[in-house]
């Protein structure tokens, strides 16, 4: 039984008593939880629903992140990513270079491809089609959760197709869930000041959509720690926790903290170790309809999502092998992380780890 710290302040126990209940917080409820300083009983009161979710299972995944492409169309204020084509560090990859870069790192126990990249205009649809479908055939039994939905938007503009048809394309080729990139914050206002020159607000929100009516279940994302408002990422919460009450489609929600562009920034530049736990747990409290919230060690460190698995998440990521997007931006943290050091960092918080596959469907459990 968890002890949520006891506590005089009025609008605070009305919030416990309603999560206690069931009942589904308000926008002005988050930005009363985001104005608090009381993580302890936000963090508890996450931990509470999280429990009551998961019990204490915290989930992980053996995968890989890879790139096709770092050549990108948009020159999003927050990316250093991106490169121009023909720039110093630019690439496009062929299906066949892709899979003598897995192959070097590959291991049997690897379950899932998360591919992402650039929004490259000098290459057709096909070419990221058929980058899918050599994967699929050369690793049949690795799921490919692939591309973002401004991707995917992307490929609508280029091709001329529509949403449903260039999902059904990158299906038939072996597409078997999206990504959640490309959400950053969902509002108009932000995306103008940050310069994201791709999917909007709606079209992000209806790329997701579209692949939940055609049967995909898919993840997604925040990126926080900018010029948004608080308010602004609440209303980024109850955007998705809307769609999610419509499709069920989403499997689990990742806060993720921005990082500097400059690897050497100094602290103040970068999100609190406070904002990252407090945006994790409110993130579980408002998302009453998600079964999954996940503590990006990438973007927060090892030792803060072993905290975090006490805070409201449930899903400590995976091995990943080589992350480059968030540490192109400046991330300090491990690139990857072995099997073994992620059952250690979930057990080291108390919790019992369990290897699943993109979809949550349990492989093994370490009691």
């Amino acid at each position: 039984m968890n002890v949520v710290l006891p506590t005089e302040d009025k609008q605070m126990q009305h919030i416990i008593e309603k999560v206690r209940h069931g009942q589904r917080l308000t926008l002005e409820d988050g930005i009363y939880l985001y104005q608090s300083d009381d993580l302890l009983t936000i963090g508890q009161l996450a931990n509470e629903v999280a429990l009551r979710k998961n019990g204490k299972k915290v989930y992980f995944i053996e995968n890989m992140s890879l790139y096709f492409t770092n050549v990108c169309e948009a020159h999003c204020a927050f990316c250093n990513f991106r490169k121009d084509e023909g720039e110093e560090g630019s690439y496009t990859l062929s299906g066949q270079q892709m899979i003598e870069y897995v192959e070097q790192h590959f291991h049997p126990g690897v379950r899932e491809f998360h591919i992402v990249g650039g929004h490259n205009p000098h290459v057709p649809f096909q070419y990221y089609v058929d980058s899918l479908k050599a994967l699929k055939e050369r690793f049949p039994e690795v799921t490919l959760k692939a591309y973002t939905a401004a991707e995917i938007d992307f490929f609508s503009r280029i091709s001329g197709l529509s949403y449903k048809e260039v999902l059904q394309e990158l299906m038939k080729a072996g597409l078997q869930s999206l990504t959640g990139g490309g959400a950053e914050i969902l509002s108009d206002h932000y995306r103008k000041k940050m310069r994201v020159d791709k999917a909007d607000v709606t079209q992000y929100l209806q790329v997701h959509r579209t692949a939940h009516e055609l049967g995909l279940r898919t993840h997604t994302t925040m990126l926080y720690g900018s010029i948004e408002t608080k308010e602004d990422r609440i209303r980024h919460l109850m955007q998705i926790r809307e769609l999610q009450d419509e499709t069920n489609g989403f499997l689990v929600f990742i806060p993720l903290s921005m990082q500097p562009i400059n690897p050497r920034a100094g602290i103040r530049r970068r999100n609190s170790a406070f904002e990252d736990l407090k945006t994790i747990a409110i993130s579980r409290l408002m998302l009453d309809n998600f079964q999954h919230i996940k503590a990006y060690f990438i973007n927060i460190g090892v030792q803060l999502t072993q905290v975090a698995l006490t805070m409201g998440a449930s899903d400590a990521h995976g091995t990943i092998v080589k992350e480059k997007i968030s540490h192109a931006a400046g991330a300090l943290t491990p690139e990857g992380i072995t099997r073994e050091d992620l059952i250690w960092l979930i057990k080291g918080a108390g919790r019992i780890p369990v290897e699943r596959d993109t979809f949550y469907n349990e492989i093994k459990v370490y009691e």
